[in-house]
């Protein structure tokens, strides 16, 4: 019976892959280095708007984050509405708020700055502003059919890639469970990578927000949708983050490595959007939702599990990963190799002082937190190995504190 299954899902990811190349999927404009926050806001005054929406956090807004850019935009009178009620795993709720004050105001732009949950927020908030649909009408894959509000993120954190991808993730209010949207719809058309806005991140959302980039590049590796082009994006990230992310968690003012990160999240994003993810995303979205807990934190938990399910179909590419890195693998086989990139990634979880299990997670919530699980990677995610209901319930209870 599963062999069947398996063979559907095959087939449902054959479609998507044909999908996926055929929808339209421009690449924002990009700007990078120091102060190109300020690069993206001249594009955004040559727009021949008059009002402009920015979605935020509360932080972000009070400790000044958004000053310089709201005084060049009003230098060149462009008026600025404040948005700044998006919290971390943001609901339908948030999102309905965002569009009704974009509405009010008769904004003609978003502009999102802040982590993945703003950005996330800003996508949803552009594209539903211009119609009457809700964010449960259109979650799912391409079901926004009009195009919304121009567009344009300035990510505060170095971990989600949302400023380059064509998904987003919003709470339901009302089941709690995380909806994914994926459309080229809400593709910005304009991003900036800018270190100077990164400076002041916490070690903790550091290691976080490191992992989830580093998660989405490895995913994207392994996937059975990889391609030449989301391998280097995928490499390049993985190579950098591996790099970098210590150097940033212990000296957070480290502007060299703010900016090395910020482009590997950003290739990850690249890499991801063509290739997919798999299943440490799907079980670590159940899990966020569930416990409110950060979603690179779950991630890097999660990872190493998923990794040693997958060592054997994706042993060869992970003795890649490990060549990539730097590992030591002369005279090693295959399998060693892998053995040996799993490894590093435990290594990177401790020196990052990152939990190796979730205290909160519940024995009676695992079979529904799998189901959700599975369902969310057999529909969306083209995995290199497929896990039944028993193997991922399992690897749900390796994540439990012995």
């Amino acid at each position: 019976m599963f062999f069947i299954q398996v063979c559907f899902y095959k087939i449902l990811m054959m479609g998507l892959k044909v999908a996926i190349k055929l929808i339209p999927q421009p690449q924002p404009v990009i700007f990078t280095g120091q102060h190109s926050s300020l690069a993206l806001v001249d594009l955004i005054i040559n727009q021949n708007i008059k009002r402009v929406l920015i979605v935020t956090d509360k932080v972000l807004y009070q400790l000044g984050i958004t000053d310089k850019i709201c005084q060049k935009l009003a230098e060149n009178h462009i008026e600025v509405i404040i948005f700044d009620q998006v919290t971390p795993d943001p609901s339908d709720l948030i999102i309905d708020q965002g569009i009704n004050m974009a509405k009010n105001n008769n904004c003609d732009l978003v502009l999102g700055i802040g982590g993945g949950s703003s950005l996330d927020a800003a996508k949803m908030i552009a594209v539903l502003a211009t119609t009457r649909k809700t964010v449960n009408n259109v979650a799912g894959l391409l079901k926004i059919k009009a195009q919304g509000l121009p567009l344009y993120l300035l990510p505060t954190t170095s971990g989600t890639g949302s400023e380059v991808t064509m998904a987003a993730v919003i709470t339901s209010s009302k089941s709690e469970e995380k909806l994914l949207v994926i459309s080229p719809k809400i593709l910005p058309i304009g991003t900036a990578l800018d270190p100077i806005l990164m400076q002041g991140m916490p070690a903790n959302i550091t290691a976080d927000t490191g992992f989830d980039a580093l998660t989405h590049a490895i995913e994207a590796y392994l996937s059975m949708h990889a391609n030449e082009q989301t391998n280097l994006y995928a490499l390049t990230a993985i190579k950098l983050i591996c790099k970098q992310l210590p150097i940033a968690y212990q000296e957070g003012n480290n502007i060299d490595a703010r900016e090395a990160l910020a482009v590997a999240s950003c290739y990850a994003g690249l890499a991801f959007t063509k290739a997919g993810l798999g299943y440490v995303h799907a079980i670590s979205h159940q899990i966020g939702a569930k416990y409110h807990l950060p979603h690179g934190m779950t991630n890097a938990i999660v990872l190493p599990h998923v990794l040693t399910f997958n060592k054997l179909s994706s042993c060869t590419r992970l003795a890649q990963l490990a060549k990539a890195i730097g590992l030591d693998t002369a005279n090693k086989s295959e399998l060693a190799m892998a053995d040996l990139f799993i490894e590093k990634i435990k290594k990177l979880q401790r020196t990052l002082n990152i939990e190796e299990t979730i205290t909160c997670l519940r024995v009676d919530d695992i079979d529904d937190l799998a189901k959700a699980a599975l369902k969310e990677a057999h529909y969306l995610y083209p995995v290199p190995q497929y896990l039944d209901l028993k193997q991922c319930k399992k690897l749900f209870q390796q994540l439990m504190p012995s």
